[in-house]
């Protein structure tokens, strides 16, 4: 004897038009459906590309639409003042090496004569004590001379640094791999850090699902599961996202919490900004459940026939929620009853029957 579907199926032998009858048994399972929520598309990601420098735009490289790898030049700045300031910069930088050079020359004289005057000190009378102090002092000064140059050289060279890494700003390049999805400037505008975005980046080859959940449907909520969803662009088409992101807040006004699905769009088919209507997975406790076919619907009652010490029983019932072939009910019966699978008004309540186990019930 095997289980089918439904639980354990035998064959019932009745009279009734010479046929056996299939029963099968009452059920119990965790019942779960899903409700249709709606959800805005987003991109993975986004950005506003402004102008660090003050400057004039020389080019621009790309439009609306325009697909950009990361790293990709974008648009140029020229800032002819920004290139004077770097030639003053570089010239400083190397005058101050010249005052280096003066100033070492000027340190290594002094020492060869401070050395020559400290050996003729040796000798007594040669020189007077208060010259080989004024020579001591001298080295002192020339090595201060030396140290000063070398800290206003690295001042100087600061400097030419800070202005040649402003420079690189003059070239704006794509941060991440997307399209332009808005242009707002020309050649020839005049660019700064305070004035508006340049260009608008979005990467859409992946999208974000922000599905508004209802407060009486988080018990459907799982990181990592995967959630059908369509749109209204191809109405005959299966989409899913994954699950990724849950906000962990309710919102008062609307008692809702906001739910984030990664949706891959490397086709290009979808678009941020588009609505999507999302199969949202619900939890429920355990319930009864039989299939449809076992119930039958008159107009004064809706019923199910249960195998009750031989005879057919008319129990009334509720229809609940269905989940595929199977419908949750609510009434008389329990799990484990036998009732029959296809029910009819014409196996009349009472009706004597006989039943033997299914060598193959299917």
């Amino acid at each position: 004897m095997n289980r089918g579907r439904f639980g354990l199926a035998l064959v019932l032998t009745s009279i009734l038009h010479g046929q056996a009858i299939e029963v099968v048994r009452v059920a119990s399972k965790p019942l779960s459906r899903t409700v249709l929520l709606t959800g805005d598309f987003l991109p993975y990601q986004s950005v506003d590309l402004h102008a660090r420098v003050e400057g004039f735009v020389e080019k621009v490289l790309v439009d609306r639409g325009s697909l950009v790898k990361q790293g990709e030049l974008l648009i140029v700045i020229a800032a002819p003042e920004m290139e004077a300031q770097l030639a003053e910069a570089q010239a400083k930088t190397k005058a101050i090496e010249s005052q280096i050079s003066e100033a070492k020359a000027k340190l290594t004289s002094a020492q060869s004569t401070y050395e020559r005057m400290k050996a003729a000190a040796a000798t007594p009378g040669a020189i007077s004590g208060n010259e080989l102090v004024t020579a001591e002092q001298a080295v002192e000064a020339a090595k201060g001379a030396v140290a000063s140059a070398d800290a206003s050289r690295a001042a100087a060279q600061a400097a030419v640094d800070a202005i040649a890494k402003l420079r690189q700003y003059l070239n704006i390049t794509a941060p991440f791999s997307g399209v332009i999805t808005d242009r707002m400037v020309h050649p020839g505008a005049l660019a700064s850090s305070g004035s508006g975005p340049l260009l608008r980046l979005e990467q859409v080859s992946r999208l974000r699902l922000v599905v508004a959940v209802p407060e009486a449907n988080f018990a459907g909520i799982s990181r990592g599961a995967r959630v059908p969803f369509r749109v209204t662009a191809y109405p005959d088409r299966n989409f899913t996202g994954v699950m990724q992101r849950i906000a962990r807040s309710v919102d008062p006004k609307t008692r809702t919490m906001s739910v984030e699905l990664d949706v891959d769009n490397s086709s290009g088919a979808l678009a941020p900004g588009m609505y999507a209507e999302v199969s949202w997975p619900v939890r429920g406790g355990a319930g009864l459940v039989v299939p449809a076919t076992s119930i039958v619907t008159t107009t004064e009652r809706v019923f199910v026939i249960r195998v009750n010490k031989g005879r057919a029983e008319w129990v009334d019932v509720k229809r609940g929620a269905r989940d595929g072939n199977q419908v949750q009910v609510f009434g008389g019966v329990s799990a484990g009853d036998t009732i029959v699978l296809r029910g009819s008004d014409e196996i009349r309540d009472g009706t004597p029957l006989q039943t033997t186990a299914a060598k193959n019930p299917g």
